[in-house]
């Protein structure tokens, strides 16, 4: 895999909320779970809606899974797995994200 870029700071997050980096190019959604302390990111781009606006969705879970809900149809998208739970005929992009000495960082999938 490629190096580690860091695409914002820890001090940029908002638990339970998500926000917009840029990587190589490509838009990507930046979920950080106040409860459990963790981070998911996804591709920015709703495949139903067909616009760069997951950042903007709310966060929230069903069942065990941790989901983001598209701010246009609201469809939920699973953020481990990209996965929509209403249609499984689409599925976001995931990347490798972790928090390294105050930094959030990610690898191009």
């Amino acid at each position: 895999m490629s190096d580690w870029i860091t695409v914002c700071s820890e001090s940029d997050l908002t638990p339970n909320t998500g926000l917009c980096a840029l990587l190589g190019g490509e838009q990507v959604a930046v979920f950080y779970c106040g409860k459990t302390r963790k981070l998911f990111a996804v591709s920015n781009y709703d495949p139903i809606g067909e616009a760069n606006v997951l950042s903007r969705g709310i966060m929230g879970s069903i069942g065990e899974a941790t989901v983001v809900a598209s701010p246009l149809y609201k469809q939920h998208f699973n953020l481990e797995t990209g996965e929509c739970l209403e249609d499984t005929e689409h599925k976001l992009k995931t990347y490798p994200v972790r928090l390294h000495e105050g930094e959030v960082q990610m690898q191009a999938a």
